[in-house]
């Protein structure tokens, strides 16, 4: 595979941004229109009661030249939870698509914790209004820890593949404190459920779908996948679990896998076909992919350094 890179899209300090939101445009994630394109992110603002950021829900429209901007939401899309809940401290990423007539969101909600600095899990909700809206199914999540997935479930990408749902995930396998006087870092690895409805799931608990690179530390983020011809082609993000924020040889990199089957993934990050620009906004990270095709070409979404804190760029398949 190959990729042509578009450069940088969308630049949240440029905008004006719900919520009082300055910075971030994490993990965009796009809705084809028949004459526009909706890509949904997740943007940032202080917590007034302690400094700590809040995740919400935004999006920008675009031209389908995915150059000229139409509009930037002057709302969130969705509300964050209630006290208490798994997702009333933030909501990043959120995963949407069509379905009978209806939009289905499948949102990543953050909780902050004591020992550790953050718990996820999986959240629904449906826009009877284009996408302009969600509301949620309940207060509580539709898929979380479990008996082997035992951390931060989340980061949902949902297909229907012969009628029946697809979700691949992320669930957490370790926190682990590093080094002295640092806080514990998370190690999270790939996994996969099915679903008739896209409410009730069934995980394969525990299994990790896509094999280590790096080492057993290593931890993968944000599945894609597309299927082309009889093949289903996964994009995700991976880096160390430590020393990652500042060490650009340690931090988030694309990783491809494929299957022929939906169940066995062969890993091959040699054809995944992006890497690091010399210089630049991705020059030190490559993270969040979001692959989709648009008037016969397909296109990926990502991240850049400091993990989109300044936007978010475009590259386009060269078949």
């Amino acid at each position: 595979m190959k990729w042509k890179k578009r450069g940088k899209i969308f630049d949240p300090t440029e905008h004006s941004l719900p919520n009082q939101c300055r910075e971030f445009a994490q993990s965009p994630q796009a809705l084809v229109f028949s004459d526009f394109v909706r890509i949904y992110f997740s943007t940032r603002e202080k917590d007034p009661k302690n400094g700590k950021y809040l995740s919400h829900i935004a999006f920008v429209d675009f031209e389908k030249n995915l150059k000229n901007i139409i509009r930037v939401s002057k709302k969130t899309v969705i509300t964050l939870g209630q006290l208490g809940s798994f997702d009333e401290h933030g909501i990043f990423p959120i995963n949407v698509l069509r379905h009978k007539n209806r939009i289905y969101a499948y949102t990543c909600g953050w909780s902050r914790r004591t020992s550790v600095s953050v718990d996820t899990s999986i959240g629904f909700a449906t826009s009877d209004d284009d996408g302009l809206t969600f509301n949620k199914l309940g207060s509580g999540p539709i898929l979380s820890s479990s008996l082997n997935e035992p951390f931060l479930v989340g980061d949902a990408f949902v297909k229907i593949y012969d009628n029946v749902f697809h979700m691949w995930y992320m669930f957490g396998t370790q926190w682990k404190q590093y080094a002295e006087n640092t806080p514990p870092d998370r190690t999270y690895k790939i996994g996969h459920a099915t679903s008739i409805d896209g409410v009730e799931w069934k995980k394969e608990d525990g299994r990790q779908l896509i094999p280590d690179k790096l080492n057993k530390n290593e931890s993968m983020a944000l599945p894609s996948v597309i299927k082309d011809g009889d093949r289903y082609h996964m994009f995700f993000c991976y880096r160390e679990s430590s020393d990652f924020r500042k060490a650009s040889h340690r931090g988030y990199r694309i990783g491809y896998a494929y299957s022929d089957n939906l169940d066995n993934w062969t890993r091959d990050d040699t054809n995944v076909g992006l890497d690091v620009s010399d210089r630049g906004w991705d020059s030190n990270m490559l993270c969040y992919p979001h692959v989709f095709d648009c008037d016969d070409k397909t296109y990926m979404l990502y991240n850049g350094n400091e993990f989109g804190r300044y936007g978010f760029g475009i590259a386009e398949l060269e078949r």
